[in-house]
């Protein structure tokens, strides 16, 4: 028995010798490029590929089945001569035996220089879409073949399914250098090419968690961009529940090109991936992104993923300077009214969404000092379909507007200047110095109001509120905004809010589809303090007039500048100013010079108060390229009434206006002796002349001396007749008829 087990033994050995000598002798004595031909064929019939082979074949037997192979390339039988990918050289092996067992057990994978190549055609198809297909099989006489019954997708799924679970995969690392994928699309013209890439893991075991490392350089071509880009975690699969995790993922890089001006943005990403497959959906947990000065937390989720996804989650933006981070990406804004606008920004907000659509919902959103909440949505991403549904705490508008350009502040200046001068030389010579001549400086700019490219473009519905809003220094109570626009048309359906204790509203259109953009506007203002409207930038210069404003117009103006939209505004408006007061302009003074000068006296040289209180002054302005005629100005002031006509140019802001008033004199306890109304006066309207900047109010208004002249003859006039009339009555006494002394004053009247 112990010379059986010996001989055995030896026999065995034996057996085991034969086997490594085989396989030296298979490795060593056969090699596999004298069958490059016969390999190319069978990569043709089996795999439907054309195998090209420049290259040396290496391979081992046992105990591992190791392949290598150089100068290598693979092309679709349907574009032989066009390879789809290439590589330098691939390097594998398997364990023998657990082949036998159907589990595939590898050592390291090495992939060099692979270069990946994939086209899309002008129809759409991909050269991808090609691979592994064979040729179309055609009758004898050249005509396609009809193509044998596929097999039903269940039963092929089935099939794939059972080939999944009964193959066991195991890899010790793979390696992959110096890799480069290229993507063209020639309907969009668009490139997309990915190279340098290095990719190396750790031992790849289904179920276990198998560390990644990799990078990449990454380029597009309209616009040009380039990326470098890091990519490192833990990467998990499990075939049969078709569940992949990529755990503590981490990408990070730089990019730069001409979507940002010349300028870098360094980014980075973190997070836990999970791609379920079995039930659609996609996660991003613990979500970390970072872009320059930004900083974003938050989790997405993607649903559908078989039919059209859907996107939802949460999102948080810390504080940053918005001004800052989009300066330094290339697209910085445009210079504001103040330049620290922007300087704050964040948010909170659940994320909806879709293909082609986006919704901020439940948003919280810090802008500067501002508070807002309510909902921003892009609901069509191809129509710019703007949705915006916002309350507000406080928010000062003016704040964010343009600055004003250069030319803009000269002409600013420049009317400054005329004003003061004008102003100056007004006091000086109080109501003796000659009319102020008309304004000539320009009063608005010529810069651009209006992004009319953008405006043409946009789907816009807004609506907000604000319980603060500051508009054009004016500050709105519980102010409501309506809006819509769409394909070049925009609609102001409401703009209301309250007012220094009064209200207001307006609503209107721009219409941006003709070249000059159409702005029309209607508006109704009710009693709100009219010095607010037309305070100067000048913060020394005071309103010249005060009092409460009920107004209501309708107006038209074209182009896209104050000084375009002034001077084509044409419209009409009423207005009422109550319980008012000319500021510092002593009206009164100057209507007691007038009498004093009838009457041929001096005033004994006090002063009145040196405002002019006034009940009511209303009118309507017919408004015609930029002047508003104003022919029926009314007012109401104690010991006084007022008749006027005149025009506005609004184009300078200035006044020429001629205005008749009638007097009761000095009505104080001890009047001024000069300044008394005797009968003769009763009815006598006193002219005035008022030309100048409308800053200068009643400051611009002097006595009419031709018209006060006229008056003044007028009133000789009626004295000679009152003479006249006491003779015949002295003289005739009731010797004659009334009759008859009528007919003789009438005679002398004439």
């Amino acid at each position: 028995m112990k010379a059986f087990g010996k001989i055995l033994g030896l026999v065995l050995l034996g057996l085991l010798l034969i086997i490594v000598a085989l396989g030296f002798a298979l490795t060593h004595l056969f090699d596999p490029n004298d069958y490059k031909d016969e390999i190319r064929q069978l990569a043709r019939d089996k795999a439907h590929v054309e195998l090209t082979l420049n290259g040396d074949i290496g391979w081992s037997l046992f105990p591992w089945l190791g392949l290598e192979l150089h100068e290598a390339s693979i092309a679709t039988l349907t574009n032989p001569k066009t390879p789809f990918a290439d590589l330098q050289m691939l390097g594998l092996s398997v364990r023998v035996l657990p082949l036998l067992r159907r589990e595939v057990q590898m050592s390291d994978v090495r992939v060099e220089g692979l270069n990946l190549v994939l086209n899309r055609d002008e129809n759409g198809h991909g050269n991808w879409e090609d691979i592994g297909k064979p040729l179309p099989a055609k009758n004898p006489d050249g005509s396609p073949a009809t193509p044998p019954t596929a097999a039903p997708a269940d039963q092929a799924s089935g099939q794939d399914s059972a080939n999944e679970r009964s193959v066991k995969l195991d890899i010790d690392s793979l390696t992959v250098n110096n890799a480069r994928v290229q993507y063209t699309d020639a309907k969009t013209g668009q490139t997309l090419t990915v190279e340098s890439i290095q990719l190396s893991t750790g031992a790849v075991h289904e179920g276990d968690n198998i560390p990644v490392k990799a990078t990449a350089f990454l380029s597009i071509g309209q616009p040009n961009l380039k990326a470098r880009t890091e990519l490192a975690g833990g990467l998990r699969f499990d075939r049969k529940l078709k569940r992949y995790t990529f755990e503590d993922m981490r990408l990070s890089g730089e990019t730069s090109g001409e979507p940002l001006a010349g300028k870098t943005m360094t980014f980075a990403a973190q997070g836990q991936l999970l791609v379920d497959l079995a039930a659609n959906v996609a996660e991003w947990n613990g979500l970390k992104i970072s872009a320059n000065q930004l900083r974003a937390l938050g989790e997405l989720n993607v649903r559908d993923l078989d039919k059209a996804p859907r996107l939802s989650g949460g999102l948080s933006l810390a504080q940053f300077d918005l001004r800052a981070f989009l300066d330094s990406i290339g697209h910085p804004l445009p210079a504001t009214a103040d330049p620290t606008a922007f300087g704050k920004l964040e948010l909170v907000t659940r994320l909806e969404g879709g293909q082609n659509s986006l919704a901020l919902e439940d948003l919280a959103v810090k802008l500067d000092d501002s508070n807002f909440s309510g909902r921003v949505a892009i609901e069509d991403f191809t129509k710019q379909a703007l949705r915006l549904r916002l309350k507000g705490d406080t928010f000062n508008a003016d704040r964010y507007l343009p600055a004003k350009s250069e030319e803009a502040k000269g002409a600013t200046a420049a009317r400054q200047a005329e004003v003061k001068q004008q102003e100056a030389s007004a006091v000086a010579g109080a109501g003796a110095s000659p009319l102020p001549n008309a304004p000539t400086q320009v009063a608005w700019s010529n810069d651009k109001l209006l992004p009319v490219d953008r405006l043409r473009q946009i789907d816009l519905q807004a609506d907000l509120s604000f319980g603060a809003l500051t508009l054009d220094k004016l500050p709105i109570s519980n102010a409501s905004l309506k809006a819509s626009g769409q394909g070049g048309l925009l609609t102001l359906q409401t703009l209301r809010g309250g007012l220094y204790n009064g209200d207001f509203e307006a609503h209107g259109t721009v219409d941006v589809r003709p070249a000059v953009p159409q702005i029309g506007v209607g508006t109704r203002i009710n009693r709100v303090p009219v010095e607010h409207f037309i305070k100067s930038d000048n913060p020394d210069q005071v309103p010249p007039v005060k009092g409460l404003l009920t107004l209501s117009g309708d107006m038209t103006a074209s182009g896209n500048s104050q000084k375009a939209l002034i001077d084509t505004l044409n419209g009409n408006a009423s207005f009422t100013i109550n319980d008012g007061v000319l500021v510092n302009a002593n009206l009164e003074q100057q209507l007691c010079q007038a009498i004093a000068t009838l009457n041929r006296k001096q005033l004994s040289g006090d002063q009145r108060g040196k405002d002019t209180p006034f009940q009511e002054l209303k009118g309507s302005l017919v408004m015609r390229n930029g002047v508003a005629s104003n022919p029926d100005l009314k007012a109401r002031i104690p010991g006084l009434s007022v008749n006027g006509n005149g025009d506005l140019d609004l184009r300078v802001l200035g006044m020429d206006y001629r205005i008749g008033v009638i007097v009761e004199g000095d009505q104080r306890e001890m009047p001024d002796p000069a300044c008394q109304v005797n009968e003769r006066y009763v009815g006598v309207e006193l002219p005035l002349r008022c030309r100048g900047p409308l800053e200068l109010g009643a400051k611009a208004c002097r006595l009419d001396q031709e018209g006060l002249g006229k008056v003044a003859a007028k009133l000789a006039g009626n004295r000679l007749n009152e003479k006249l009339n006491e003779k015949i009555d002295e003289k005739l006494g009731d010797k004659v008829s009334p009759e008859l002394k009528d007919a003789l004053k009438g005679l002398f009247k004439r």
